[in-house]
């Protein structure tokens, strides 16, 4: 039933907390994993007095993703088929796109759960990607790693 599962990481112990339902899900089925984490290409900070420039934000991007995705990928059983890739891009766009582009079966990603003004102010990459996505998604709080 699953072939291929897309964990999309960015590092965070949200995201850390979907490796294990990934890997397990992965070794009782067969499927291979593809971590991907998105370098996001919306610099917030790009402005005359916003302190960042866009080759900064966008190399200070590339170096977390690279970081994320080789986290995950050695969090994973060895004998578990990983595919490592990092993207640029609106984070939510790039997930969905590349779950439909790479004939993903199911995508495991880890949620925040902000409520309230956080959530308001901060969104959920998550809740974009259930959304939208083509394909099933199961998500885990942060609180529920072991």
């Amino acid at each position: 039933m699953y072939d291929h599962i897309l964990l999309p990481t960015d590092g965070s112990d949200a995201s850390n907390a979907a490796i294990e339902h990934a890997a397990s899900l992965a070794e009782e089925t067969g499927a291979t994993v593809h971590v991907l984490s998105v370098a996001d290409s919306r610099n917030r900070f790009e402005s005359p007095s916003g302190g960042i420039a866009p080759d900064v934000w966008r190399e200070s991007e590339l170096d977390r993703a690279e970081r994320a995705v080789d986290s995950a990928a050695a969090a994973l059983p060895v004998e578990v088929q990983v595919e490592r890739v990092v993207e640029e891009g609106n984070p939510q766009s790039v997930i969905t796109d590349y779950a439909a582009d790479a004939d993903i079966d199911v995508l495991v990603m880890g949620t925040h759960g902000r409520t309230g003004l956080d959530h308001y102010l901060i969104g959920s990459v998550a809740e974009r990607v259930v959304r939208t996505s083509p394909v099933p998604v199961l998500t885990v709080r942060a609180d529920e790693e072991k």
